[in-house]
């Protein structure tokens, strides 16, 4: 495989920022953008995620986040409360509470300057389960969504719950 680094835009990151949710807990987010997003604002991707962003798709996020953010997207990696470097439990998966601190999250990204407001979520398997569920709500500002490995049928094609029951 070949690795790109040369992009039309510089590329800075933010490994670690923390965003504060309603109900007090603190998630970690890793922030790729470009270096000129403050004076040209960009538009966002989310990924929201509980697999470990420092270590579980490290490799990954590596290549893809910079590659976005070197063609004018901010991209947002998202530690899900509960997981990684986020405060906080995990009551289940695909929660309305989940859906709501993505919501949260993209709230934030859409007052800071270098934003143009505008975002879209992406995943693969819960990624795109949760990109699916939160582009549900409605929320204000996004506008599109990658889902890879994912369904919007999960009593019939959810891995976990095929026809409904637990697989264990």
């Amino acid at each position: 495989m070949k690795h790109r680094s040369d992009f039309p835009r510089r590329v800075m990151e933010w490994p670690d920022q923390r965003i504060m949710m309603p109900d007090g807990v603190e998630l970690s987010v890793r922030i790729w953008l470009p270096e000129d997003a403050e004076n040209n604002p960009v538009p966002a991707i989310l990924e929201h995620l509980p697999y470990r962003k420092r270590d579980g798709t490290i490799a990954r996020d590596e290549l893809t986040h910079p590659y976005l953010a070197g063609h004018g997207y901010a991209c947002i990696r998202v530690d899900m409360r509960g997981n990684g470097d986020s405060s906080g439990s995990m009551e289940d998966e695909y929660t309305l509470t989940e859906w709501r601190d993505a919501v949260n999250v993209m709230n934030w990204v859409r007052a800071q300057p270098w934003s143009t407001g505008d975002w879209g979520m992406m995943g693969i398997s819960w990624g795109g389960f949760n990109s699916l569920q939160v582009a549900a709500l409605r929320p204000e500002g996004m506008k599109a969504v990658i889902s890879l490995c994912s369904t919007v049928d999960r009593y019939a094609d959810d891995i976990h719950y095929k026809g409904g029951c637990m697989l264990g």
